[in-house]
């Protein structure tokens, strides 16, 4: 499952065709950071910033994203969370750079990061959500995620022994096909990446030290 990626560079952007977005976003996105969805509408291709993570209209509060960020298709429709965007086929793409899962080395867990090898970022897979609380409207959405256990990459990765996920990757041919899909039934775009398109290597988180507002005095 994927729970931290980075977004696509501008550069990228340019490079895949798409319209630019308005609006800054962090250079890693975790569960109920903002981040940048392409979604399709009667105008054609748009961006929203979203929270990561499906933040359903029933919720008391934004922090539900932290458990709603990945969404198993094979469940969706039973799923009261993501129940209303399936039914109403809300469908998008998070287009990242890359994105992260845990390898076990010697039982130890390492972040390992996964993109493609020409460079280009890549569409994943993704369900959205729009609802108002009070006088604010709040847009959230989770990717859709696979069963791994047979694919050559992602097999590798989470606890030995434990479920093996992968996120959906929408391929650039199928893009528009998927943002105008009209069924629940997505089972024709489950299908695992292409391994031999991709590389994965680890990746350590890395580690911001903090300076105390005394060192602060005096830079």
């Amino acid at each position: 499952m994927c729970a931290n990626y980075k977004p696509l560079t501008l550069a990228q952007l340019h490079q895949l065709g798409l319209p630019e977005y308005d609006f800054d976003c962090p250079e890693e996105i975790y569960p109920n950071y903002e981040t940048p969805l392409l979604f399709k509408s009667a105008q054609g291709l748009e961006w929203r910033k979203v929270h990561f993570g499906m933040i359903p209209k029933w919720a008391d509060d934004t922090s539900i994203a932290l458990k709603t960020y990945n969404a198993r298709n094979e469940t969706l429709m039973q799923k009261p969370t993501f129940q209303n965007a399936v039914s109403k086929c809300k469908f998008g793409v998070i287009p990242v750079f890359e994105f992260y899962e845990s390898k076990y080395i010697e039982d130890k867990p390492q972040r390992w990061g996964v993109r493609r090898k020409d460079g280009q970022a890549f569409f994943i897979a993704a369900i959205y959500e729009i609802c108002q609380k009070g006088d604010e409207i709040i847009r959230s959405a989770s990717m859709i995620t696979m069963d791994a256990a047979d694919h050559p990459m992602m097999k590798d990765f989470h606890e030995p022994g434990h479920v093996k996920r992968s996120v959906i990757v929408i391929p650039q041919q199928r893009l528009d096909e998927w943002l105008s899909w009209k069924s629940p039934n997505i089972l024709s775009f489950v299908h695992g990446f292409p391994a031999e398109e991709f590389e994965c290597s680890h990746v350590p988180k890395i580690k911001i030290e903090k300076i105390s507002p005394q060192l602060n005095f005096f830079d």
